[in-house]
């Protein structure tokens, strides 16, 4: 693999990523709006629940769950699906796939550079205010090793299960609902809304089961423990490996199968 090409689209997509700081700053007040309403719903909750732990987690870890959650959302999200309908939309898609590099890695790559711009602006400063309002909540070991390894693995599905849904944008051709529907199924199964200890036990049990909860469950498990048993973590990670594996198989197949029902309009 020469790497080099792989920066070159890193670094474009750092540029790019940096000609757009008004819509950095947007989605920066957005957040703390929803993290306000955030604070105030679960100091509610365990206000009203008579007790300082539900369900094996402090109003502090809930909290601070949430909030990463969401740093990690803004972080981890490429918006693939929207680029790749646009794409098929305008008939670009035959444009790139005549580029010398595969499709699937020429979009990933792209987008790689706004991880880099999303984890200094977004998800670095929000870890840091984080454990300084938390008085150093966030445990500070070898889970932040174990959290970066995790994390690498959460983009790789997440963005699997991003290009699968975005493929099926060669059958519809239009893809607003479809994405709505997986942001839904996304944020809600991965824990990124309500932290996966809080669902009913036959559901959980499903859940953990899937690959969403490999996307944010996963590394904010990981995270959250300070001297995480060894046994776990490996079963951690080696779920989301498994993961990893499946979803880029699975996307792949499915890209390759769907390619013939590439139609240019206009064209």
């Amino acid at each position: 693999m020469n790497l080099k090409k792989y920066l070159t689209l890193t670094r474009a997509g750092i540029i790019e990523s940096l000609q757009f700081r008004l819509g950095t700053l947007v989605m920066i007040i957005g957040n703390v709006l929803y993290l306000t309403v955030i604070y105030f719903l679960w100091d509610s909750i365990y206000k009203s629940s008579g007790t300082d732990i539900v369900n094996g987690m402090t109003f502090t870890d809930t909290l601070i769950y949430l909030v990463l959650a969401t740093a990690l959302f803004n972080f981890m999200e490429m918006y693939t699906v929207w680029e790749i309908g646009r794409n098929i939309q305008s008939g670009k898609i035959v444009l790139d796939l005549l580029k010398p590099m595969e499709y699937r890695s020429y979009l990933f790559w792209s987008y790689s550079g706004s991880f880099v711009t999303q984890f200094f602006f977004t998800f670095l400063p929000t870890f840091i205010i984080v454990g300084l309002v938390t008085h150093g909540a966030i445990p500070m070991g070898i889970n932040l090793l174990f959290f970066v390894i995790s994390v690498i693995m959460a983009i790789i599905i997440n963005y699997s299960i991003d290009f699968l849904v975005g493929t099926i944008c060669l059958y519809t051709e239009s893809i607003w609902g479809i994405n709505i529907m997986k942001q839904v199924i996304v944020l809600l199964l991965s824990g990124a809304t309500v932290p996966i200890a809080f669902f009913p036990e036959p559901f959980k049990t499903i859940v953990n089961y899937l690959p969403f909860q490999s996307i944010y469950n996963a590394p904010l498990t990981i995270l959250l423990n300070g001297n995480p048993e060894m046994q776990d973590v490996l079963t951690i990670l080696g779920t989301q490996l498994i993961w990893c594996v499946v979803m880029t198989v699975l996307s792949k197949l499915f890209w390759k199968a769907s390619l013939r029902q590439i139609t240019v309009n206009g064209g």
